[in-house]
């Protein structure tokens, strides 16, 4: 009997028909093709990008991205532990500006300014954790009150001026300490210093989250915060400590932004809680919780890094950037969405 061409194709495209017709399948083609054209526009502008392969920007955008990685590394603990921080940002500008007001003009030595610094990062990210839990406030609402009265708090410090500042030049430090200057600027080996600084928080942040009871703790809060107090955790201390924590990451992150322009003020970091929440999200972590990894979270912020870059090489207004980064964050979020609930 003759094969039948006519039949085999018409068969083959009821299939399709089929598989395109279901609502899920139909979801996970258009999420592919829309990544797929994403990835297609993003290799197109890096590699058309002017300098973009250079040695020099690839050390301009490690150091530039490296606050952005250590923000993340702390917003993914939270995340994961079904949580959200939108204070980062602020704790960021509060704990560099503390610390180098409490050198430049209060004559603190270089040292105890920095750990002033960062114990005002874990002590604000505690406060967070604390009216989350024993306030009983959802973590939305007490980090963005945290993220509004910590920026104010920044502003009365520094009286809205840069620190140093040229109006105390003349009677007071009119310089930042060579060591936090080190943090941002300096180098290690030929590598950007605040880029080695912000991987070993990386590598931190994944011991914790995989070798210690506390990054056990976290992804069973974020699962399912019942059964994971059913099951002898305590889930009001774990939520507290991950705050503590994601506050001293930011106040790290504060001092090392402060390094590489040679200057705090209480503006710096504005957008920082938003672009760590996408770096976290372009990872693969979870936005509901329980799942997710501190890899993933610096692969998204390097991915974040690269595209302010390229776009700031292709002359890109700052207005026009916002933008991009706007509909990034709502799209990265979107998808997220889609992808968890049909796959793909």
């Amino acid at each position: 009997m003759a094969d039948n061409p006519s039949g085999s194709s018409v068969a083959g495209l009821g299939r399709v028909k089929t598989w395109v017709a279901t609502p899920g399948l139909r979801v996970r083609l258009v999420i592919r093709a829309v990544l797929m054209f994403a990835a297609i526009l993003f290799v197109y502008y890096v590699s058309t990008a002017p300098r973009f392969f250079s040695v020099t920007n690839a050390t301009n955008v490690g150091a530039r991205t490296a606050p952005d990685i250590i923000m993340a590394v702390g917003q993914t603990m939270v995340i994961i532990s079904a949580g959200i921080d939108l204070s980062v940002g602020a704790i960021v500008a509060f704990s560099g500006s503390l610390a180098s007001v409490a050198y430049c003009y209060w004559g603190v030595p270089v040292w105890p300014a920095i750990l002033l610094g960062l114990a005002a990062g874990a002590l604000l990210g505690c406060i967070n954790g604390l009216i989350i839990t024993k306030g009983g406030i959802p973590d939305f609402i007490a980090t963005l009150g945290m993220m509004v009265t910590v920026r104010g708090a920044a502003l009365i410090l520094t009286r809205g001026l840069p620190v140093p500042s040229h109006l105390t030049a003349i009677t007071l430090k009119a310089y930042l300490p060579e060591e936090i200057i080190w943090m941002g600027s300096g180098n290690i080996l030929g590598f950007p210093a605040g880029f080695i600084i912000a991987l070993l928080v990386v590598a931190a942040g994944w011991v914790i989250l995989m070798h210690t009871g506390f990054g056990r703790a976290l992804f069973a809060v974020g699962g399912n915060r019942e059964a994971a107090r059913v099951s002898g955790i305590n889930v009001d201390r774990t939520k507290i400590m991950v705050y503590a924590l994601a506050g001293l990451l930011a106040a790290i992150a504060g001092l090392v932004l402060v390094g590489r322009m040679n200057s705090a003020n209480a503006l710096m970091a504005d957008g920082a809680e938003l672009q760590s929440i996408s770096a976290v999200v372009i990872g693969g972590t979870n936005l509901f919780g329980g799942e997710g990894g501190v890899v993933g979270s610096l692969v998204g912020a390097l991915i974040m890094g690269i595209l302010r870059n390229v776009l700031n090489l292709h002359n890109v207004q700052d207005f026009a950037q916002r933008v991009v980064m706007g509909l990034l964050i709502i799209g990265v979020v979107l998808f997220d969405r889609l992808r968890r609930r049909y796959g793909g």
